[in-house]
């Protein structure tokens, strides 16, 4: 996925949104929507009742989704589904918790038979991602780890040195949300991890309009949005309503994330 973003001059776009909103029957049907307008692969979020690092949109559809009875083998049955009808990689995301509940090895098992391809788990330091990272390689997944704006320099060295299938750069510092500026972070981020590793930069967190993604993409090799996409789900009246809004949207983004011909 990004060596053909490379190959045509852009970034990957990787919408988010959480599995089983708006109800989990139609839940697939928004990320085929999304594949159809330009998604480039997908982050599928298992809803959690303690999102520690997410704002209060996607809290919310955490809270509808749990209430409708999404599990996570529920969200993993979708992200199959999701993964099966649009033949676009998916990336699992979710919490520490849940994952050492279930067990690391069988959660990583359920991931790789559901056909996702990585992971991001919000919580997890890298100190704490050696036990996680190798249940993803034996299964030739991909796990990401983070960097921050904050992030010190000793730990971006050992962020790049476990060697992730990709680092979520965070964009602006703070739980998920939209934000009205574009960040200010992310060329200094960018150049701080491209110092030290080729790991492909996706950036995430208050990217939230078109002109964010475009400025991240500038200096990325992806760029992940939630909150402007969660909440589109959430403010629907409609299935039919909430698929020709992220429909228009990702097609935006996907257009924002094409850098300019030099």
């Amino acid at each position: 996925m990004f060596a053909t973003a490379r190959s045509e001059n852009r970034a990957v776009l990787l919408p988010y949104l959480t599995a089983g909103i708006p109800n989990p029957r139609d839940s697939v049907e928004l990320f085929v929507a999304m594949s159809d307008a330009g998604a480039d692969g997908f982050e599928v979020g298992i809803p959690y009742a303690d999102p520690l690092m997410d704002g209060p949109i996607i809290m919310e559809a955490g809270e509808q989704a749990l209430a409708s009875g999404v599990t996570v083998d529920v969200a993993l049955d979708i992200a199959s589904q999701v993964a099966s009808r649009t033949g676009k990689p998916v990336v699992m995301m979710t919490y520490v918790n849940p994952v050492l509940r279930m067990g690391v090895g069988t959660f990583f098992d359920k991931v790789n038979n559901a056909g996702a391809c990585g992971v991001i788990l919000a919580d997890l330091p890298v100190d704490e991602a050696a036990p996680f990272l190798a249940e993803a390689v034996q299964r030739g997944m991909g796990l990401a780890l983070f960097a921050a704006p904050t992030t010190d320099a000793a730990r971006l060295e050992a962020v790049v040195a476990a060697d992730p299938a990709f680092v979520y750069a965070i964009a602006e510092v703070g739980v998920t949300g939209e934000r009205e500026k574009a960040s200010a972070n992310v060329e200094g981020l960018a150049s701080r991890i491209r110092d030290r590793s080729d790991v492909p930069i996706v950036f995430g967190v208050g990217i939230s309009t078109p002109d964010h993604a475009a400025k991240a993409a500038k200096v990325g090799d992806g760029v992940i949005v939630g909150t402007a996409i969660v909440r589109r789900v959430l403010e629907a009246d409609t299935t039919r309503a909430a698929t020709a809004e992220l429909s228009k949207a990702v097609k935006e983004l996907a257009a924002a994330v094409r850098r300019p011909s030099t």
